[in-house]
């Protein structure tokens, strides 16, 4: 591990510092100071400049702990500017829980000042690292004490970004005003004109009216409160179940602890896939450790971390990791400077206003729908205001005033406008998105649950997402000799004859292995023990330590002195070890990919005579056709090799690093070839059928070897056939020919398709339009970018791509998807990534899309069911009343009972419906043709539903005026202004009284009707006689409790006294309540039977004509 420069022979100098002695009483220890002396020749003065400036004093301290070190390196002295060795302290410097409170209030002023003053202020990585342990009080190699990391804890808070503060009274006007409530305020304003000034005497209803529309603007502000809320808590609840540990050292021990109780002075690990916890400087890298600062900048560029300062200003140096960026590559030891909102990451929180999200699928679909009804609404107010400008005005003056005008025009706009849909839709998408997560499925955001319902491909990482990522090595073996696993590692291993070279392979085993077992486990079988690392190093050091066990010991002479991780893009990882035989060269071992490894490997150690050989043509005719033998077995080929280096720089420095990079990873020495297996997990197999069978591509895109990864990709069933997959050479470019759907089907049904990473930059849109008609794809040999690049070809061709992965190597290719699915047991970064966590089994998966599509269905379900009677029976009655003089059928206050109370509680029940039939069985929604609202939808809505119950709750107002009033239909058709005193003999107020009935008659034959529109929505085709909402597969409990409490409303509106007066309703004929029950039925049996017909006629045109 590259390290920092020793610091230079310390000064003699006396110090005041704060000291606690476990002697004495906290009471005792307050204001003592003890003398400390440092070997030096210059003392500090008062003021001065210097490191030990009067403000390291414990009364003025402005740090974080008792000795604070506020200078700036280019204004240092050099006297003043050689670090105090950190041995020298041998004592527990007390924490600042005992700093005076000026000195707490002159670190908050400090982190208060504006950002530019805050971080130019900042000197962390400018401190040499010494000097900055000392200044944190802590020890890098114990790390805090436990009592030392709570202490801080408790006084700088949990390692947390705050949430910028939200704008409140915004959201309040949004909730009021936003929406549909901002149409809602027109209709209050006009009712309000039509209570005065318009009415002489005052119009009671019209005021009642006014209210009621302010109470409906109430609830829905309340309920968008309550569902913004909600939905956070929802979404917070899942996101809290994600884990977030960061690897520390306290105690002495390497410990995991929450991220969120990282304090200041943490020691903290951090490796590749791992996001920075807080913001750290670094004192130990492994030389080639890359971050993906990003997040921050905006800037994909990996930026690389180093130990020393690289730049004055805080926020470029690469000595410090930024608290949210990715590790990329190697690995780094820091201590946390700074914390939660104190860290850059916190301070541009607290700058940033949020930024709008993109609308969502189920948003543009929702927003078309809004369009089309609200430009339906517009036209239907214009043609009324014409037509009472331009003919009821004129010719029937007495009938229609001001005032029923603008009621009429208002009943028409409350007729449209659906306002129980944003309700039905919201709860829809979180009530799907709680399933989910009982499912141990964890999307991030509700636009997650929408989009599953439409992807049609998956393109899937192999390595810990379809197998296991528990890896053992099955097979071993020298350029020239193939090695008996089982015998050496079985019971015959004493009676084997080992092959000298055995020697030299198992100690690269164990030497070039970052993999190390668990001292808890340590007493357990080999094959038991827990192993923290990496799954292939994890094989290959159970292997060894199977082989010869406590190797490791044998081989502490061979100490490390610097490493190279592996990362996807060098497919290898090195380390450097001292050669006791040699005190200027070093034994360097690789470990990797033999397509990478092969090419610079000069030699190769032999089993046959123990000796070195020369690498010529029939040593790499040998090992390939040794590596195609185990890749058939599906088995990962790793090469180890060795050499012994020179290096002309200094070990542990930057140009170290690169000059091992150039130089030191050619000539090498094959020493041994390793067959590794990772077992598929159980459900891959069953997983990739269910979505084969849904209508989903299943592909992998790995970064194994290509035979490796098709000889897997059979085993699971992402290649179903037996013969050779097609190449590259294999693709027939994608003509204007093909257009037509069938040959489109033939060139699907072609072979298998098998592409190596290093041919994909070249293919060509067109060989890209071939390889995107392949049902059977795997992508091997792939690094990031590539994957990034294959999601992107398959999005641009209109499909919509879902990606599971769990390592870093993931990352781009899970955030370009439309929905990346990250495993819990992946990498920080990949979890990070994705727009969903599976937290259980593989095979989740497929529930996360049944629940996508099960939204989509829902959805539809509740607006084909809020339609016939919130919409089309709606305004019938506004129109008959303008067009053809009917006495007004429906009042405005009727439809308002009907859209924001007795349909909405109906709707919400469908939310909790289970799917019709097998979702899994119907190929994905296309996105761009399948919308949410479809004229098969209006058709059945309006033209048929719709219709029949616009024509039963018309007859039944014109049975009641008939058989109470005595009024026959052709006598209320075009009545217009003869509706009034002295009609067939009555008075206004009689008139006024039958009229007022007869809408509350109207009124309680939609509310019955909707009941067999309810029962006729939760089945598209099948009969209620097997799928009845009663018996345990499609029971639903929510519907009669829902039927029951529209039936207590209505009652409750029409029989209540004082509603009366308030709203001119009045209580209906007892057998007008029990009429329309039957006529329910008939809606119901008259759905049923268009079921049948799609049934029993598939290609028929009922079938092409129903939803």
């Amino acid at each position: 591990m590259a390290q920092s420069p020793a610091s230079s022979e310390p000064l003699k100098q006396d110090l005041e510092l704060g000291v606690d002695n476990p002697n004495e009483s906290p009471d005792d220890r307050t204001g003592r100071t003890t003398r400390i002396q440092f070997d030096g020749a210059v003392p500090p003065e008062e003021g001065s400049g210097g490191i030990y400036h009067s403000r390291l004093s414990r009364h003025r301290s402005l740090s974080r702990d008792t000795i604070r070190s506020s200078h700036d390196a280019s204004q240092s002295n050099k006297a003043a500017g050689i670090p105090i060795e950190f041995r020298t302290l041998s004592f527990q410097i007390s924490e600042s829980q005992n700093a005076t409170e000026a000195a707490i209030k002159a670190r908050q002023a400090k982190e208060n000042k504006p950002d530019q003053d805050y971080f130019e202020s900042l000197d962390y990585h400018i401190l040499q690292p010494d000097r900055l342990f000392q200044q944190l009080n802590v020890d890098p190699r114990s790390g805090l004490s436990s009592s030392a990391a709570t202490s801080r804890l408790q006084r700088d808070g949990k390692n947390v970004i705050a949430h910028h503060s939200e704008n409140y009274l915004k959201k309040i006007f949004f909730y009021v005003f936003g929406g549909f409530c901002s149409v809602l305020w027109i209709g209050v304003i006009i009712f309000f004109i039509c209570w005065k000034p318009l009415s002489n005497p005052p119009s009671v209803p019209s005021l009642a009216m006014a209210i009621l529309v302010l109470i409906v603007i109430f609830l829905q502000a309340s309920f968008s409160a309550f569902q913004d809320w909600s939905t956070k808590h929802v979404m917070n609840s899942i996101l809290n179940l994600l884990p977030s540990e960061a690897l520390v050292v306290r105690d002495g021990k390497q410990i995991r602890v929450p991220s969120t109780d990282l304090v200041a002075g943490d020691i903290v690990h951090v490796s590749i896939g791992n996001k920075v916890p807080a913001d750290m400087r670094l004192f130990q890298t492994s030389g080639d450790v890359r971050f993906d600062r990003s997040i921050l900048t905006g800037e994909s560029d990996e930026i690389e971390g180093a130990i020393d300062v690289t730049d004055d200003n805080f926020l470029e140096t690469r000595n410090i990791s930024f608290m949210g960026t990715s590790v990329t590559n190697g690995n780094a030891v820091g201590v946390v400077v700074l914390t939660g909102s104190r860290s850059v990451m916190g301070r541009i929180a607290k700058m940033t206003t949020g930024v709008k999200e993109k609308p969502t699928l189920i948003q543009k679909e929702i927003t078309r729908f809004v369009t089309i009804i609200i430009c339906l609404t517009v036209t239907l107010v214009l043609i009324i205001l014409f037509t009472w400008v331009g003919w009821l005005r004129v010719d029937h003056y007495q009938f229609m005033n001001v005032v029923a005008m603008l009621n009429n025009v208002m009943g028409c706009v409350v007729a449209f406008i659906p306002e129980g849909m944003p309700v039905g839709v919201a709860l829809t998408l979180m009530m799907i998105a709680k399933r989910m997560k009982k499912s141990n499925i964890l999307p991030k955001g509700l636009a997650t649950v929408e989009t599953l319902g439409c992807v049609n491909v998956i393109c899937s990482d192999k390595t810990g997402t379809l197998t296991q990522n528990k890896m053992f090595v099955r097979s071993l073996g020298l350029i020239d000799q193939e090695l008996n696993v089982e015998k050496l590692l079985g019971e015959q291993r004493g009676s084997t004859e080992w092959p000298a070279a055995l020697s030299i392979l198992l100690r690269g085993s164990f030497l070039c292995n970052d993999a190390s077992f668990n001292p808890a486990t340590i007493g357990l079988p080999v094959n038991d023990r827990e192993v923290t690392g990496n799954a292939t190093d994890a094989a290959v050091l159970r292997f060894a330590e199977l082989a010869q066990p406590n190797g490791h010991s044998q081989y502490a002479q061979y100490e490390r002195v610097h490493q190279i991780p592996f990362n996807s893009k060098n497919k290898w990882m090195l380390t450097m070890h001292k050669d006791p035989q040699s005190s200027s060269s070093y034994l360097t071992y690789v470990k990797g990919a033999p397509d990478v490894l092969l090419p610079r490997c000069t030699s190769y150690y032999s089993g046959i005579d123990s000796k070195v050989q020369p690498m010529d043509e029939n040593a790499r005719r040998m090992f390939s056709d040794f590596q195609a033998s185990l890749s058939k077995r599906a088995e990962r080929v790793i090469v180890l090799c060795q050499r012994h280096y020179t290096p002309s720089a200094a070990v542990g420095s930057n140009d170290f690093n690169d000059e091992v990079l150039a130089h030191g990873v050619h000539d090498l020495t094959v020493i041994g070839i390793f067959g590794i297996v990772d077992l598929p997990r159980p459900e891959t197999a069953r997983t990739i059928a269910a979505c084969r069978r849904a209508g989903i591509r299943f592909f992998m895109v790995t970064g194994d070897f290509g035979l490796t990864a098709a000889a897997i990709a059979q085993d699971v069933g992402i290649f179903s056939g037996t013969a050779e997959p097609d190449t590259v050479d294999d693709l027939r470019p994608f003509t204007s020919d093909d257009d037509d759907e069938n040959e489109k089907q033939s060139l699907r049904s072609r072979r298998s398709l098998l592409i190596d990473g290093p041919n994909i930059s070249s293919l060509t849109d067109e060989q890209w339009d071939a390889v995107c008609q392949y049902e059977e794809i795997v992508f091997a040999r792939t690094s990031p970018e590539q994957k990034y690049r294959i999601v992107e070809e398959f999005k641009a061709r209109d499909n919509v791509v879902a990606v599971t992965g769990d390592g870093v190597n993931d990352a781009p290719a899970l955030r370009t998807a439309d929905v990346g699915i990250a495993v819990v047991s992946g990498s920080d970064v990949a979890i990070e990534a994705a727009d969903l966590v599976l937290l259980d089994k593989f095979d989740s998966i497929v529930d996360a899309i049944r629940l996508g599509r099960l939204v989509f269905q829902n959805l539809q379900k509740v607006i084909a069911y809020l339609l016939p009677a919130g919409s089309w029976s709606e305004i019938w009655p506004v129109l008959m009343n303008v067009f053809f003089g009917v006495p007004l059928p429906l009042s405005s206050f009727l439809m308002i009972i009907i859209c924001v109370f007795t349909d909405l509680f109906l709707s919400l029940s469908l939310i909790m419906e289970k799917e019709e039939f097998d979702l899994l069985s119907l190929p994905p929604r296309n996105h761009k043709k399948d919308h949410l609202i479809n004229l098969k939808i209006y058709a059945q809505s309006y033209l048929f539903i719709g219709v029949m119950e616009t024509i039963i709750a018309h007859s039944m107002f014109f049975l009641y005026m008939y058989k109470k009033a005595g009024i026959p239909f052709h006598a209320l058709i075009f009545a217009f202004e003869s509706y009034s005193d002295g009609f067939y003999g009555y008075s206004a107020d009689q008139l006024t009284h039958f009229n007022n009935v007869g809408q509350c008659v109207y009124f309680v034959t939609l509310v019955m009707l909707q009941w067999g529109n309810i029962l006729s929505v939760r089945n598209k085709r099948l009969s209620i006689l097997t799928a009845d909402p009663v018996r345990k597969q499609r029971r639903n409990p929510w519907l009669p409790l829902a039927m029951l409490v529209s039936l207590i409303i209505a009652i409750f509106v029409t029989e209540v006294p004082g509603f009366h007066t308030l709203f001119d309703t009045a209580p209906v004929p007892i057998e007008f309540w029990f009429i329309p029950l039957p006529l329910a039925l008939g809606i119901l049996f008259m759905d049923e039977l268009r079921k049948l017909l799609a049934r029993a006629f598939p290609k028929g045109i009922v079938a092409k004509i129903s939803w």
